[in-house]
């Protein structure tokens, strides 16, 4: 066996691990790079593989860095399977075409405008490409083994972080690879822990926050105080969300904090198409969160959604003090560019970050003190304020990592630290050796190891 790390490696982005057996090849997970230049440059070169020799694809979860790159490789030629969870399924129909469209506006907005080196623009794939790849996926039920070939077999186990997220556990000639995705929180307050997993030969595992602590900060009492304060000055608070688990974590927030009457009684607006069928999907599979049918749908009543581009615009023109949550979450597209363009000049107004901001982003550029952007070719001045709600994390930090990987009584012969910051990997591998003594990698870009 092969293992090679085409993506997330001292990045949160492009997660790609080829698994090559006998005469098979699996890819698991098959995510768009975001964030600095060099690392969005990878989804156009040639993919490293051929993708017609690629047997099946298996999706840990729906995010666009673990299966936005879907679209490019069945335009290049793969054919084979897609295997995920139902939800997953379900959350990917919605986000890969968005994905498509958003790519589409991207380049019809770089040849307006004229900020494209490339003339004309074009996207990397449409919302028709990615719409026909829907049709390769086949959902597994999960802690069901399904068989790959004689002796291989795949199984995906609840991980938490959101909807329909798994672990990958691909069994072959006795030997067991877990791919752990993105971990989820044991004491989330919408999402289910993440399953208990005792053993595995070799780990790949994520380490998002593999050098931080969430702060033992309750989530309500921020979001209070930040609604209140920015009401009572006459300003708009605007959420960037992450469409899927963001934005329905914030509702039941703000759900708690209205019926509680801990906030004003200001609008809100869950201003992303995208999102709304996300909390559909929400709903269906209330069986895999914390909230029952009844919760979810007073939960999901809290805001007006927003669907027109029209009803959006209007946003912009109303100037009572509003929450406003729109994707994408960090900033790099989607209908809240125009929140923050129209909000973020006006010094009464608050932009609220409560998830992770990837490095190259233009939201990790804000928090870390950045007042000027760009955005549709315009140059924006931020005189908002600027919170982070930072125990809003649907990762697990280094500490909650640790004590997941307390439970494995056949402890891995190698463990691979990846999708994360170089600073965060590095630090969660000399943690994992000091406490477990267990051999550690943080593999670089394109590495091969034979298992």
């Amino acid at each position: 066996m092969q293992l090679t790390f085409l993506g997330a490696t001292n990045t949160v982005t492009g997660s790609k691990f080829l698994l090559s057996l006998n005469n098979k090849k699996i890819l698991v997970d098959c995510g768009l790079f975001q964030g600095l230049k060099e690392l969005r440059l990878r989804n156009w070169v040639k993919f490293p593989v051929d993708p017609r020799s690629i047997d099946a694809v298996v999706l840990t979860h729906a995010h666009i860095d673990h299966s936005g790159y879907l679209p490019v490789l069945m335009k290049n030629g793969f054919r084979g399977k897609v295997y995920c969870s139902p939800a997953t399924r379900d959350l990917c129909a919605v986000l890969l075409p968005d994905s498509g469209y958003l790519q589409e506006e991207e380049a019809k907005n770089a040849n307006k405008y004229g900020y494209s080196k490339h003339q004309p623009a074009v996207p990397l794939y449409t919302r028709e490409d990615a719409e026909r790849t829907l049709t390769l996926f086949h959902p597994l039920e999960f802690r069901k083994k399904h068989r790959l070939e004689e002796e291989t077999f795949i199984s995906l186990v609840p991980a938490g972080h959101i909807l329909g997220a798994s672990f990958v556990e691909i069994k072959h000639d006795g030997e067991t690879l877990l791919f752990s995705g993105d971990l989820g929180r044991p004491h989330d307050l919408v999402m289910h822990p993440p399953a208990i997993m005792q053993q595995a030969d070799y780990l790949v595992l994520e380490s998002t926050y593999g050098n931080r602590l969430h702060p033992k900060i309750d989530p309500l009492i921020e979001l209070a105080e930040v609604i209140s304060h920015t009401a009572e000055r006459g300003g708009t608070i605007v959420i960037p969300a992450f469409a899927v688990g963001r934005a329905q974590h914030m509702l039941y927030l703000l759900y708690l904090l209205k019926i509680a009457k801990r906030i004003p009684n200001v609008p809100i607006y869950l201003d992303s198409p995208m999102a709304k069928d996300a909390t559909d999907i929400f709903l269906k599979y209330t069986a895999l969160h914390r909230l029952d049918a009844a919760l979810s749908k007073k939960v999901c009543e809290v805001a007006k959604y927003i669907n027109s581009k029209e009803e959006s615009q209007l946003l912009d023109r109303d100037t009572s003090p509003k929450v406003i949550i729109s994707a994408s979450g960090m900033l790099e597209g989607g209908r809240v560019l125009h929140h923050i363009k129209t909000f973020g000049p006006d010094e009464r107004s608050m932009i609220v970050f409560t998830g992770y901001q990837a490095a190259g982003t233009r939201g990790a550029d804000v928090i870390h003190g950045k007042r000027v952007l760009k955005v549709f070719g315009e140059t924006i001045e931020i005189k908002a304020e600027v919170r982070v709600l930072s125990n809003m994390s649907a990762h697990a930090d280094y500490e909650e990592i640790l004590d997941w990987l307390r439970h494995f009584n056949h402890h891995p012969r190698k463990v691979f630290i990846t999708h994360g910051e170089p600073d965060a990997a590095l630090s969660l591998q000399q943690k994992i050796e000091e406490q477990f003594q267990w051999t550690c990698v943080v593999p670089d870009y394109m590495h091969t190891e034979t298992l």
